[in-house]
C-alpha cells in the first residue's frame, strides 16, 4: 500500500515523516554512502524545507519500507540548483505539468525480497505510485536525478527514462537525469510488468471547513 501525505497533514503524520527520514538515513547515508545532510539518525536536507508531498510504501505489516519526494518543477530543483551538469548545458525548462522526484529510497526485509523481472513489488508499487500522484494532479511528466543503475530498473518496469545528457560521476555514484512520462499507457505498462491491483495510492480527503 501506498499513502501520499500533503503538508496539511504533516502533523497528524508526524511519526510517519520521522519514520520515512530515517528510511532515507539508513538508504543514503549508510547503505549508499552518499554525501547527504543528516540529523541524528534522519536524512533531511533543504528541499524537505519546501513542503514537498512524499509518497510512502508499506510493507504487508504496515512498515514503512519505501518513500519517494515530489516537488514542482517551478520551484527550486536538484536537477537545476544542485545537479546542472546533467543537462548537458541546456537549459531547465520550469512547467507547472512537470514535477520533479527525489530520495526514491526503498529497504525491504530479506523475506519480502522476491522479484519480478529482477525488481521487488514494493519498487514497482512505487513506481505506479509515482505515476497515479502525476494522473492525480494532470502531470505530463516526472523530472528526476537518479543513478544508472535506477535507469536499468525503470526500463525494466516500463517506464523508460528519456536522459537530459549523458551521465556523470558524482562521487561514487554514476548519475544520469531525465523525464518521466506521466499516462495511462505508462501505468498500465507498470502495472502489467508488477502484476499490480489498481490503486494502489491512498490519499485522505482534504473536508472542508
Amino acid at each position: 500500500m501506498m499513502q501520499v501525505i500533503t503538508r496539511e497533514y504533516y502533523g497528524a503524520l508526524a511519526h510517519e515523516i520521522a519514520e520515512m527520514h530515517r528510511l532515507r538515513y539508513r538508504v543514503f547515508k549508510e547503505r549508499l554512502q552518499w554525501d547527504v545532510q543528516i540529523s541524528g539518525d534522519m536524512e533531511i536536507d533543504e528541499f524537505d524545507a519546501l513542503h514537498p508531498v512524499y509518497l510512502i510504501q508499506r510493507a504487508s505489516d504496515y512498515r514503512i519500507q519505501g518513500c519517494v519526494r515530489m516537488l514542482p518543477s517551478t520551484g527550486p530543483t536538484m536537477l537545476r540548483d544542485i545537479f546542472p551538469a546533467l543537462l548537458d548545458g541546456k537549459s531547465f525548462q520550469a512547467i507547472p505539468s512537470v514535477w520533479e522526484s527525489s530520495r526514491f529510497a526503498l529497504d525491504v526485509a530479506n523475506d519480502a525480497r522476491s522479484t519480478i523481472h529482477g525488481l521487488t513489488n514494493a519498487t514497482y508499487e512505487l513506481f505506479a505510485g509515482m505515476i497515479e500522484f502525476g494522473l492525480s494532479r494532470r502531470l505530463t511528466d516526472i523530472v528526476t536525478v537518479t543513478d544508472t543503475r535506477m535507469e536499468r530498473l525503470l526500463r525494466r518496469a516500463g517506464w523508460p527514462l528519456r536522459r537530459t545528457g549523458q551521465p556523470r560521476r558524482f562521487g561514487n555514484t554514476e548519475a544520469v537525469a531525465g523525464y518521466l512520462e506521466v499516462s495511462s499507457e505508462c501505468l498500465t505498462q507498470v502495472r502489467t510488468a508488477g502484476k499490480l491491483q489498481s490503486p494502489i495510492l491512498w490519499e485522505p480527503a482534504v473536508t472542508a471547513a
